[in-house]
């Protein structure tokens, strides 16, 4: 074989490498679930050790956005933070603390991050800011979030033993930390002229873009074996992957029009939404496991 044909067949060969590295799609074991009668899914987000799900809920009769827990079993716990108009629940550790943020009822333009555990709820605001949201904790109770730095910034933080630590992506217009593994691992995306995926660790960014993400990538969740899932976005739809050793893998739910992440617990479960048609009218929740 003569060189020119031999340095070909290697370019083709390395190309193919390439592709099935961010095209193939994961082995998943899917559980779906409905929204609970009166209600359609907004958002499904993180899932925590024990299998609850989090996430936003649309009430079909008022139009407000309230949160949601989903036990394993299949029990629905909608959730309204005391003067809110709006409730958004993001992540669920371990220990079962859920991070989550509320818009103003007397201050609509206002909004607050919080921690509820059980019953008790605490306000979390970054000082000074006009707003807060909280997004993601773990099991030692560190959370992470972003807040308006200025009416054109958002950056994010590490809240951990009542300190905060500012994340901010260089040169970035937004930064929104939205996850937190139990050993310190933080996910999310920042905004330039598209989201970019990244990881922060021990005060380092690594930004993790899926290659085929025409209109960005956004990172949702890590575990602390260091799986991360996330989505890449193609213009007004978004596909969810997995991420492991380098390696993208799809998460795709047969017949769906798209599948989003939300979340993966230290189990390997996954959360999420399907949407079952293109019009985005039709979605159920899931859980999986994916390989």
């Amino acid at each position: 074989m003569g060189l020119p044909r031999l340095a070909s067949t290697l370019a083709i060969t390395l190309f193919l490498l390439s592709s099935l590295m961010y095209a193939q799609n994961a082995t998943c074991t899917f559980e779906t679930f409905t929204a609970p009668s009166g209600y359609t899914f907004s958002q499904v987000q993180g899932v925590s050790d024990d299998g609850t799900v989090v996430g936003q809920l649309v009430d079909g009769k008022t139009q407000k956005s309230v949160g949601f827990m989903r036990s394993p079993s299949g029990v629905f716990t909608e959730y309204a933070a005391p003067n809110s108009t709006v409730t958004w629940m993001s992540g669920r550790s371990g220990t079962g603390a859920i991070a989550g943020y509320y818009q103003d009822v007397k201050a609509p333009q206002d909004l607050h991050g919080f921690m509820l555990q059980g019953s008790k709820l605490a306000v979390v605001n970054y000082p000074k800011a006009a707003n807060t949201f909280l997004f993601g904790v773990n099991q030692s109770g560190a959370a992470v979030g972003s807040f308006s730095a200025s009416p054109i910034l958002t950056k994010g933080f590490l809240l951990a033993n009542g300190k905060y630590t500012t994340i901010a992506y260089p040169g970035a217009q937004a930064t929104y930390p939205v996850a937190v593994s139990d050993n310190g691992a933080i996910v999310g995306s920042y905004a330039t002229t598209v989201l970019n995926g990244f990881l922060w660790q021990n005060g380092t960014f690594t930004t993790i873009n899926h290659k085929n993400a025409k209109y960005g990538t956004s990172l949702a969740g890590v575990n602390k074996s260091g799986v991360i899932v996330g989505n890449r976005f193609s213009a007004d739809r978004g596909f969810g992957f997995l991420y492991e050793n380098g390696t993208f893998k799809n998460i795709v739910y047969p017949g769906a029009n798209y599948t989003l992440a939300g979340g993966i617990n230290n189990n390997g479960l996954i959360s999420g939404q399907i949407f079952l048609n293109a019009a985005a009218t039709e979605t159920v929740g899931y859980t999986a496991v994916c390989k």
